[in-house]
């Protein structure tokens, strides 16, 4: 019977760019899964686990090489989900206006659970909100 080492390294191959490419099972966004003892668990935190050492508690591993297939260790670190967010490609991150066209600038963004929202839009929405409040009757 196959030890869990030999398991896993049977089911990834190694690219050109040094990936370790996950061949078996992977979940709809790309990611590895592997099975421990009866569980499925994500083959790059596994793969960590195997070659470096435990996760700390509360951190995420994020892709160095921003593939999300990678199982070699050196191209993953555990990091906390906020710096993982921001490391990631996130198309909204570089939008310079709202979609209404304001500006994302110092004096018109504000942040909110860790989105940036656009004050002018956000006042536009409360004066609606209370002239329908108004036109019910409400106060």
């Amino acid at each position: 019977m196959a030890t869990l080492a030999e398991r896993f390294t049977a089911k990834y191959v190694v690219d050109e760019s040094g990936c370790w490419l996950w061949t078996a099972c992977k979940c709809p966004k790309g990611y590895g899964r592997f099975n421990i003892d009866g569980r499925s668990v994500p083959a790059h935190r596994a793969s960590y686990e195997f070659h470096v050492g435990p996760i700390p508690e509360g951190l995420h591993v994020d892709h160095l090489c921003r593939t999300p297939a990678c199982v070699n260790p050196a191209h993953l670190e555990p990091v906390t989900m906020r710096e993982n967010l921001d490391r990631g490609v996130r198309p909204w991150a570089s939008r310079t206006h709202c979609i209404h066209g304001h500006p994302f600038d110092e004096a018109n963004t504000y942040e909110y659970d860790g989105r940036r929202h656009c004050r002018t839009c956000a006042r536009r929405r409360t004066r609606e909100s209370q002239r329908r409040r108004r036109a019910q009757g409400v106060r």
